[in-house]
């Protein structure tokens, strides 16, 4: 059995602050063999930056996954060719810089794939997830037969596609994790034939906030319905996310349960 934490959207530096604060001791406490970060708003919120990537490297993650924001900074685009355990989602069309999936390994030596997608509805329309998906998982057989353990990231705004993908892939990998609307949902379960699944696991970041960002501009924009700048929040920092156990044979999960620390207390 392996212990895998997935950790939910980093949310600009007060989600970095609580991830450097808490996740080694997280690994610690629980044991955790291999760990998966959603990185794609890092850097104030938008994408990622050299500084940031450096910064987080320092940490115990083993894969960053990214989604539709890790376009926004153009600083950070080249950083995905250059680092192989960096995703982007891999239902991007043919042409874009970096990869959507990659295998890795814990420190016995375990290999664990990692995919990373990105949902179509109420986004910018990009290729089919559920058959790109496929494709996948067809790659990972021919380049690594041994490889029992997937799991995916899937970056959407709509709960149920997310949940569809859980579905979809049920006994053909090992977690299937939603990310990108910053809100945890309570439905993680085991699927049927073994797959891992949780709507979203939430933001690692301020939780007084709307989905990160200081509260005052975004109700303006509702408010008003003209673009106003949006700024990171940071109080109320918490580090969310899921652990799934996973049987090493068969890479059917046996639990999962979402992970809530409070990271402190600082307003801002």
């Amino acid at each position: 059995m392996i212990r895998v934490l997935f950790i939910g959207d980093v949310m600009g530096s007060a989600g970095r602050r609580g991830l450097r604060q808490e996740l080694e001791p997280l690994v610690d406490r629980e044991s955790v063999d291999f760990v998966v970060a959603n990185i794609e708003n890092a850097a104030g919120g938008f994408g990622i930056t050299t500084a940031v990537l450096e910064e987080l490297e320092e940490l115990p993650v083993d894969v960053w996954t990214t989604g539709n924001h890790v376009w926004d900074k153009k600083e950070g685009v080249p950083l995905l060719d250059a680092h192989p355990f960096l995703l982007r989602p891999a239902n991007y069309p043919r042409g874009n810089p970096g990869r959507g999936w990659c295998v890795a390994e814990t420190s016995a030596g375990t290999l664990v794939a990692v995919i990373n997608l990105q949902g179509q509805a109420l986004m910018a329309p990009i290729d089919n997830p559920f058959h790109c998906v496929d494709g996948v998982l067809e790659e990972i057989v021919e380049a690594h037969p041994e490889v029992r353990i997937v799991v995916v990231d899937m970056h959407a705004e709509a709960t149920s596609e997310k949940q569809a993908m859980g579905w979809y892939l049920d006994g053909r990998v090992s977690a299937v994790l939603g990310t990108h609307t910053h809100v945890p949902t309570a439905d993680e379960r085991v699927l049927p034939e073994g797959t891992a699944l949780q709507t979203d696991v939430g933001m690692t970041g301020p939780y007084h906030s709307i989905i990160g960002m200081k509260p005052a501009k975004v109700l303006e924009r509702f408010l008003l319905n003209t673009p106003r700048p949006f700024e990171p929040a940071k109080r109320d920092v918490q580090l969310r996310g899921a652990l799934i156990d996973i049987d090493e044979e068969t890479g059917r999960a046996e639990k999962i349960r979402g992970v809530r620390v409070n990271c402190d207390d600082k307003k801002g």
